[in-house]
């Protein structure tokens, strides 16, 4: 069994915990973990900095692509950060996400 973590960045925790309770809707993910962060970066010729929210997805490595379109269909952002980061699991975990998700 091969698992994914995928970070995706919100504007604040309400619009990551929508974008959230649609992937444990459609069974795409086990379970999430939230963080405030404080990020920097160019966005058209400028350099911003914000206040966001970050959701840390966790599914089947199979459920990528299906987790980015279904993120990307929902997320506010022009450009959302939706990355993905292979994980291993230890055995009792591992099979519990896999029972999870679909």
């Amino acid at each position: 069994m091969k698992f994914i973590i995928i970070y995706i960045t919100h504007k604040n925790l309400k619009e990551a915990k929508k974008a959230v309770a649609y992937l444990l809707g459609k069974k795409l993910i086990a379970c999430a973990n939230f963080f405030p962060i404080e990020s920097a970066y160019w966005w058209k010729g400028k350099i911003v900095s914000a206040k966001e929210m970050v959701s840390l997805v966790k599914t089947r490595k199979e459920n990528w692509i299906k987790v980015r379109g279904a993120v990307k269909a929902i997320h506010p952002y022009e450009t959302p950060c939706i990355m993905k980061i292979e994980v291993e699991a230890n055995q009792d975990y591992a099979e519990w996400i896999y029972r999870e998700t679909i």
